[in-house]
């Protein structure tokens, strides 16, 4: 999630939650949903999700999940950090609970110009009109257009909610630089070649990733349809010993000896509600992806 977005989102939390809120979060994550939650006075329900659904949240899940104290739920689609993407009929039978429990979407929608192969980006705002009507989107240029650290993040919604949330970040960020707001006109209302010659790259890239991660012994690896991350299953190599005599028993153990003695750095999926996944962004180089998983590979495979 960018930085700009992540404002929105925490200004939102702020307006929109009293103590004692629910908020359910499907897992794995975006590693700042639940903190912003608790900042807010609020209590996140966390859902988990599994890697063969393409860790996708149910509409029972969220139906069964609900209480009367539940607020809202946030859907962040595609994902970070799995790269999943939801099919219409999962979001058509999530909007379906969305509208039965009165709850309200706050849709993290910041890779949905990210998308690949036959994957389909629907917007749960689109659903029908009730839907509507109970959905805040958040969205950025940071991914979309490459402009981390402009800070620019916007959201969409009810608009009682956005003037709270007006509020509360003119005394908390202040507001955009008057550079970052005008290079975002430009990149929104511009041409958008560049975006569709991205995505080209990042899919051919996604691709080569998936492959190699595959390739390797007792990994796991769904296809990413989404964003710029892959999100393999190494929990296989959890608990093993190192070369050097260490155990590793938890994936955060296990990704600070890659770095240290495997020359590579991936994030723990334990910091997205998944512990034994370990995530790896393909908005590099496709030299840096073949030298980065094969550093990964040969590391490994010196654990026993």
């Amino acid at each position: 999630m960018s930085s700009g977005a992540k404002h929105s989102l925490y200004n939102l939390f702020m307006a929109l939650i009293d103590p004692g809120d629910e908020v359910l979060i499907p897992a794995p994550y975006w590693v700042s949903y639940p903190d912003m939650v608790m900042l807010a006075g609020g209590r996140p329900v966390i859902l988990e999700t599994k890697a063969e659904d393409d860790f996708a949240v149910t509409a029972a899940q969220v139906a069964a999940a609900c209480s009367p104290r539940t607020r809202a739920i946030v859907l962040n689609n595609p994902s970070n950090p799995t790269g999943a993407v939801y099919t219409r009929a999962q979001i058509e039978a999530l909007a379906k609970v969305v509208v039965e429990k009165d709850l309200l979407v706050i849709s993290d929608d910041i890779y949905r110009q990210l998308v690949y192969g036959d994957a389909e980006y629907v917007s749960i705002a689109a659903v029908s009109p009730e839907v509507a009507k109970r959905t805040i989107l958040v969205d950025g240029v940071s991914k979309t257009y490459a402009m981390t650290g402009w800070r620019i993040g916007y959201t969409a919604g009810p608009l009682p909610l956005i003037k709270a949330m007006a509020k509360i970040q003119g005394q908390s960020t202040s507001n955009p630089t008057n550079l970052a707001q005008t290079a975002t006109l430009a990149a929104l209302t511009g041409p958008q070649d560049c975006v569709a010659t991205m995505r080209k790259a990042f899919d051919e890239r996604r691709l080569e990733m998936v492959k190699l991660l595959r390739a390797i012994p007792n990994v796991k690896c769904r296809e990413p349809k989404g964003a710029f991350y892959a999100f393999p299953d190494v929990s296989f190599y959890v608990g093993k010993k190192s070369p050097e005599g260490s155990i590793l028993d938890d994936d955060v153990q296990l990704c600070d000896w890659l770095v240290e003695v495997g020359k590579v750095a991936v994030v723990p999926g334990s910091g997205f509600g998944a512990p034994g996944f370990v995530r790896l962004s393909y908005a590099c180089s496709m030299e840096n992806i073949r030298d980065g998983v094969g550093r990964l590979a040969k590391a490994l495979g010196t654990l026993r």
